[in-house]
């Protein structure tokens, strides 16, 4: 399944050029995630091959930043009920909502008793995933571990770590070079 991922994100998500990556910095690369989470096969295989990483972490909940968390975290979802798992999703959100609940944690409600599992799709600094870890710890819930479909490696292990947050991938930028 792996190697199936890798040819689908090779074929699919990545791109040479110059462009601006969302911490700012410019790369001669990009690899769109969500041309392939957002693909049926895609996000059959991103959900196997992360849930296999977490089934045994005894987590009761996972999510992310919107937009890339949004699909994985939905199929993760899905095998975890599929194999008699309780899961909760959820989705951070860059700003609270300016109506409704006006909610920053969207989902199904967490609670203080909650281990997570927080997810991006590309991790460059980690500084999205930070920003999620900092939310949750704020609701006082724990947080396990952070996978991310690729790593860069421009930081984002490093600094995770001074979270006490193990950063695990399924890929790294070595992987598509």
């Amino acid at each position: 399944m792996k190697q199936q991922l890798l040819e689908l994100l090779k074929k699919d998500a990545w791109f040479k050029g110059e462009v601006k990556l969302s911490s700012g910095k410019i790369s001669n690369f990009y690899i769109d995630v969500r041309r392939v989470s957002l693909s049926s096969k895609g996000i059959y295989l991103i959900s196997h091959l992360i849930w296999d990483i977490i089934k045994k972490d005894n987590i009761t909940a996972i999510g992310g930043p919107t937009l890339g968390a949004d699909p994985i975290v939905a199929g993760v979802c899905l095998l975890a009920h599929m194999d008699k798992k309780n899961l909760k999703g959820f989705l951070i959100r860059k700003t609270p909502k300016a109506h409704g609940r006006q909610q920053l944690i969207e989902g199904k409600e967490l609670s203080k008793s909650d281990r997570a599992v927080v997810i991006d799709d590309v991790a460059t600094s980690g500084s999205s995933l930070m920003t999620a870890i900092e939310i949750l710890q704020k609701e006082n819930i724990e947080i396990v571990k952070a996978v991310s479909i690729i790593d860069r490696e421009e930081g984002a292990a490093e600094n995770l770590a001074k979270f006490n947050c193990p950063l695990v991938s399924l890929f790294k930028k070595s992987d598509f070079f």
